[in-house]
């Protein structure tokens, strides 16, 4: 049997992310990945309408709530003691059996919820472009 160790940072205060859905693909003008690079501004207006603009594009969308919630986890390895809440694995009962002691420090893998993802945001419109008013005659 598997199992896998998630722990909350904080039980009362678990930040909400939100998952952006976008119609299409962004692509890069240098061939670079977008993985933590500015990708453009969001925005939400009175209403609660969110706004997205990418450079001289901009985007309207909608927020729609996920029918089963998704948790953003880190995984981390790290020292713990043996006699916490998880569950003996054979290694340590093996251990332990072996005349180890029951506080010896084990190096154990376990999850860290960061965040949960609750709603998202749907662009599901092409974007449109961002036209300034220019002037007709120039003198």
């Amino acid at each position: 049997m598997v199992q896998i160790v998630v722990k909350m940072k904080n039980v009362d205060v678990c930040p909400e992310w939100l998952l952006i859905e976008l119609q299409g693909r962004l692509e890069s003008r240098h061939e670079c990945q977008l993985a933590g690079n500015f990708i453009g501004d969001l925005h939400f207006n009175k209403q609660g309408i969110p706004i997205f603009i990418i450079g001289h594009h901009i985007l309207y969308g909608k927020v729609h709530n996920l029918d089963k919630p998704f948790i953003v986890m880190m995984k981390q390895r790290g020292q713990e003691s043996s006699d916490s809440l998880e569950m003996e694995t054979d290694q340590l009962k093996d251990s332990q059996s072996q005349g180890a002691q029951s506080t010896e420090q084990l190096d154990k893998t376990h999850y860290v919820v960061n965040a949960i993802i609750k709603r998202k945001l749907v662009f599901k419109t092409r974007p449109k472009p961002i036209i300034t008013n220019v002037p007709k005659k120039v003198f």
